[in-house]
């Protein structure tokens, strides 16, 4: 802000010294007369002065915005103006000191209409645009900004006398966040599109944003309540000391359990990462308090809660009642029986995978030959060998001559099992 002055001020003295020794040279030394009676170096003293004189008035601007505690690019929106006003100025001067200047306005009026309306009508509403836009800010260098017919969101960058400048916002990313790719507009656009400024209430860009935690029916809701406040208070603590505004709760109920919605305001500009350092916090408060748990889909489902059993990745687990009679079978010591269907062994592969083998297969053994052969289950086991199973659990029966070790599974029993 200082040197900004410094390099005004600068301008200013440059200037009106340029403009005063000219001025004493005329009159010391009086030279050529132009056709409007004016001597020449007073006439470069003129436009020299003009220059000056537009530095001086974005001085005072520069100050009354400072005053007003306005953000620096209003200010140079407003100066753009000034110096194109002075640019113009100068140039009206000059053709006025050679006497030409009605020469020139004639050359405007004649073409200026039918340049206007053939080639120009666009160029010229965009400048239009652009006077306005400097003349009432509605939005400047640093605010984000939406326009919902183009479907486009960007940070806008620089707003120029023919295009406005934005740095995307998403695009190539789901997030909020500017990815660096520039978008140019014609000014002329903004006559026919609707613009919505984040921050146009505000000397910095601030919104409100909304991050959802779900959490289970037993948890602590008091508890859950004070660790997203506390985590939204710690990242966003400069954010609340600025806007005043504090992180609250509201909730809803769903099938699984409660959504919280944590609602705190936030830059615009760094969305993304202040919603990702309060999950993160969250996460991480949640995992060392027992009172606080994040709520899944889940399905009830009445015959597993009536049959307790342990799952295994490996091998299924069995029943209580029938563990004690299960004998666990290396898988190549299985004579194995006629092929399955494969889609009835994939759907039955899948079952047993997610729920266990909830019935053993039934096997006869051979003592001369130390192999078994399967009597009920052959889909079970080809199921299990798809799985990668080495080790089969199965009730075994003994062979001829050899004792029974338990009775032959009634008809019924025998049929494979269905998930």
């Amino acid at each position: 802000m200082k040197r900004r002055k410094t390099r005004l001020l600068f301008l200013v003295g440059i200037f009106l010294l340029a403009a005063g020794c000219l001025w004493i040279a005329d009159f010391l030394l009086p030279g050529l007369v132009t056709q409007s009676g004016v001597s020449l170096l007073r006439l470069m003293g003129i436009v020299v002065l003009v220059p000056g004189l537009m530095a001086l008035v974005s001085l005072a601007t520069h100050e009354y915005f400072a005053r007003k505690k306005k953000p620096v690019a209003e200010w140079r929106m407003v100066n753009r103006l000034y110096w194109l006003v002075g640019i113009l100025a100068c140039f009206a001067v000059l053709f006025y000191g050679l006497g030409i200047l009605g020469k020139v306005s004639t050359l405007l009026s004649l073409f200026g209409g039918m340049v206007i309306g053939w080639s120009l009508q666009e160029p010229l509403s965009g400048l239009v645009a652009w006077v306005l836009i400097n003349l009432r800010r509605p939005f400047r260098p640093g605010d984000r900004v939406q326009f919902p017919k183009l479907e486009l969101t960007g940070d806008v960058k620089n707003i120029g006398a023919m295009y406005m400048e934005l740095n995307e916002v998403g695009g190539t990313i789901g997030s909020e966040e500017a990815v660096g790719r520039s978008v140019f507009i014609p000014n002329a656009m903004l006559f026919d599109h609707v613009v919505i400024n984040y921050a146009s209430a505000h000397e910095a860009p601030y919104i409100l944003d909304e991050l959802v935690v779900r959490i289970t029916y037993d948890s602590k809701w008091d508890v859950a309540e004070r660790i997203l406040i506390d985590a939204a208070r710690q990242v966003t603590k400069d954010v609340i000391e600025a806007t005043g505004a504090t992180p609250y709760i509201r909730s809803e109920l769903y099938d699984y359990g409660v959504y919280m919605q944590l609602r705190y305001q936030t830059r615009v500009n760094d969305r993304a990462k202040t919603s990702y350092k309060i999950t993160k916090l969250i996460f991480e408060e949640i995992q060392r308090n027992p009172l606080v748990d994040v709520a899944i889909p889940y399905v009830y489902s009445y015959r597993d809660s009536q049959q307790e059993r342990t799952r295994d990745d490996r091998r299924g687990a069995m029943p209580e009642e029938l563990d004690q009679n299960v004998r666990e079978i290396d898988a190549s010591l299985i004579e194995q029986g006629p092929l399955m269907d494969a889609y009835d062994v994939e759907q039955l592969a899948r079952s047993i995978e997610t729920l266990g083998l909830l019935r053993p297969i039934v096997l006869k053994e051979n003592p001369d030959l130390g192999r078994y052969e399967i009597l009920a289950g052959n889909l079970r086991f080809q199921a299990c060998r798809k799985l990668g199973w080495k080790i089969i659990p199965a009730l075994v029966l003994a062979g001829p001559g050899g004792k029974t070790e338990e009775k032959a599974p009634h008809p019924a029993e025998a049929h494979p099992l269905k998930p």
